[in-house]
């Protein structure tokens, strides 16, 4: 497994796992604009040609915003996710950024136990966040010193 920058070829599939994995999913037109925006990074983990993951972002004025993060179920707890933030920060330190925030559905222990273990913290709460189902949303942010 690789993690490399997402292409247009990597387009269409994470368009089906944003379809598989998340109740409000961003269509191909939308994941195709971020590959032209230049306040966007959007790495993928990819094995031969096949995506089994990614993570997005945009950045504006050295403060990101993580998007999306989603892994192939078939590949889940192999590590992949801790292996696109690991990377997504690293790049997004190396381009100048200061800190990471996401959201979190509140209920989404895995997803939170993950963040705690890569050191995020924890700054508030979106009261009904998400929706289908609505749910608050936990805000998480990491900072690091360039």
């Amino acid at each position: 497994m690789t993690i490399e920058t997402m292409k247009p070829a990597h387009v269409s599939q994470i368009a089906d796992l944003e379809k598989r994995c998340f109740s409000a999913p961003w269509d191909d037109r939308s994941l195709a604009s971020e590959v032209e925006n230049p306040l966007a990074l959007w790495l993928v983990a990819v094995e031969g040609d096949r995506v089994l993951g990614y993570v997005g972002s945009q950045t504006v004025l050295g403060e990101s915003d993580m998007m999306n993060l989603a892994v192939h179920p078939d590949f889940r707890r192999q590590g992949i996710a801790e292996k696109l933030v690991t990377a997504l920060i690293s790049a997004l330190a190396k381009g100048g950024s200061r800190c990471l925030t996401l959201e979190v559905r509140a209920s989404n222990a895995a997803a939170k136990a993950l963040y705690e273990k890569l050191g995020f913290t924890k700054v508030g709460c979106r009261k009904n966040y998400y929706s289908r189902p609505k749910e608050d949303g936990d805000i998480l942010r990491k900072e690091w010193n360039l």
